[in-house]
């Protein structure tokens, strides 16, 4: 580990001492834990949806139209065609949408640390819940629990590990959040396949039950967490602040970056309203930013695949076993390719990890609607033989990875570091709502509209992303390197967003004077 003779530098010129301490390290991969509820949930779901067990204690009439019989046969995209089912999948992403309003105020007025033990708490019920259901109602209530854990856990844990990483590292640590809802989707998916071949039939409680696991490691370890420097400031206490600063970047010498914090909370706090300055005209690249990004993210189709994997394998013809080991091959996929953005974010930059993935999904959605197309055809009729599932898997897989490398973990990175302290609470509830509304979207009506659009739903998917790759080249701007506090910089140099930010912080350009051993801040304003 760095000790306290490096220094971070940033493409802006901004130089701080320190480096990467094991004590940064260690807080950040116990925070990232939080990606392992949200993991776990995403895979555990479509896998317990498609066992035979589940729908025939739950959903006895989708088991029925599932299986059909010799004198109607339900059509291929139709199978699991019902909005009582998704409800058990999508509501959890409903209550975590309403939840992460109430985080921000928490994750804002009580620190990063509470937000993250409340949301272990509340997901741990829900798992035991869930565990636990003999009817549909438990099933639910169940599962807007999980939800109200996973809003809270989403909203602190990005901004947490932001806070945490010295500048020229934050991708690589923050997207540690995104590598551990990669391996909850991975264990998610091997526990499923487990699972199914228990003859009793209750191997689904298992599946569920078992969120209580990285519920426990996250609350547990929240426990020991500590505070954030900015969040310590945020709430009056400098001392503390400053020797937790030194302590997470290994040196005693940290005054430059300890006053920049200073001189970001000073401001912060004359923000009296941080929801209302938020969609104000001096913010707007930041509302565009925690609004589009995840808007985008969920309508690249990837939960198409992460939620429903075994269900749209066995849709498209793959059997029961089969279709919960592609489940898995994808996990590991995403894993995998998650390992490279950590490897190169901070080397290659977001933007050019965005446009690569984006133009990557685009042919792989393309392909795979061909291939579904030719082989069932509208009406869902027809075979596809080893040979072609095969092959259709593997660019699936290619989908995945480059949904893995780029806007999967960016799309959590880029909102988390790009509001300055005063709204950065309120950017990320923002994130966190806009990708929950649309994951529950998605959820809800994903097998309805598989029902309607057949084959074309992968090109209405792909459609978007060409949208979105347009947008990351011409709106987001590059922030590899960039401190967080010293983010404003980055919109006034790009060439659209530099007409909305003004030069008001030059109001807080501040003069440091020594005097009885305090810093003295003095703002140029009241010369």
């Amino acid at each position: 580990m760095a000790g306290g003779g490096s220094v971070a530098r940033s493409d802006h010129g901004r130089k701080y001492e320190g480096g990467v301490t094991a004590f940064v390290v260690i807080a950040c991969l116990v925070a990232a834990m939080g990606g392992l509820m949200f993991g776990y949930d995403i895979g555990i779901s479509g896998g317990v949806t498609s066992m035979d067990s589940f729908l025939k204690s739950f959903f006895p009439h989708v088991y029925k139209k599932q299986h059909g019989n010799d004198n109607h046969k339900e059509n291929m995209y139709c199978k699991f065609d019902d909005h009582l089912l998704t409800l058990f999948t999508s509501s959890l992403y409903l209550a975590a949408l309403i939840a992460s309003f109430f985080a921000s105020a928490t994750t804002r007025r009580y620190g990063r640390k509470v937000s993250m033990l409340f949301g272990g708490l509340v997901f741990l019920g829900g798992a035991i819940l869930n565990g636990a259901a003999v009817n549909v109602a438990m099933l639910i209530i169940g599962r807007l629990m999980l939800g109200v854990g996973v809003g809270f856990a989403n909203q602190s844990v990005p901004v947490y590990l932001s806070e945490m990483a010295p500048a020229n590292l934050r991708g690589a640590l923050n997207i540690g959040f995104q590598m551990a809802i990669t391996i909850g989707i991975l264990a998610a998916n091997l526990i499923n396949y487990g699972t199914s071949k228990i003859k009793s039939g209750w191997g689904w409680r298992i599946s569920l039950g078992l969120a209580a696991a990285p519920a426990i490691l996250f609350t547990v370890g929240s426990l020991f967490l500590p505070d954030t420097p900015n969040s310590i400031l945020e709430r009056g206490n400098h001392e503390k602040a400053k020797t937790m600063l030194q302590r997470i970047r290994g040196t005693s010498n940290v005054d430059e970056e300890f006053q920049d914090l200073v001189d970001a909370s000073t401001a912060a706090k004359q923000v009296e309203h941080p929801w209302k300055n938020f969609t104000g005209r001096k913010y707007r690249p930041q509302l565009i930013i925690c609004t589009f990004i995840p808007f985008f993210q969920q309508l690249t189709g990837i939960n198409v695949i992460m939620f429903y994997a075994p269900v749209l394998f066995k849709t498209l013809g793959f059997g029961d076993d089969a279709s919960l080991m592609s489940a898995v091959i994808t996990g590991v996929v995403n894993v995998v390719a998650t390992m490279v953005s950590v490897y190169s974010v901070d080397k290659l930059g977001r933007k050019a990890l965005f446009l690569e993935g984006g133009v990557q999904m685009i042919l792989c959605q393309v392909v795979v609607a061909v291939m579904i197309g030719r082989a069932f055809g509208t009406e869902g009729e027809g075979d596809m033989s080893k040979r072609v599932s095969s092959l259709m898997l593997l660019f699936i897989c290619a989908y995945v990875a480059a949904f893995a490398w780029s806007w999967g973990p960016l799309g959590w990175l880029v909102p988390s570091e790009v509001c300055p302290l005063e709204i950065r609470s309120a950017g990320q509830a923002t994130n966190v709502s806009v990708n929950m509304f649309f994951t529950f979207v998605i959820g809800q009506f994903f097998l309805s509209m598989l029902c309607h659009m057949k084959f074309g739903l992968f090109l209405f998917f792909g459609g978007f992303v060409i949208i979105m790759t347009v947008f990351i080249y011409y709106f987001v701007p590059e922030t590899k390197n960039v401190p967080i506090e010293d983010m404003n910089q980055v919109w006034k140099e790009h060439g659209f967003w530099s007409q909305y930010v003004s030069d008001d912080n030059t109001r807080y350009q501040f003069l440091r004077v020594q005097a009885n051993k305090a810093i003295c801040v003095v703002s140029i304003s009241d010369f």
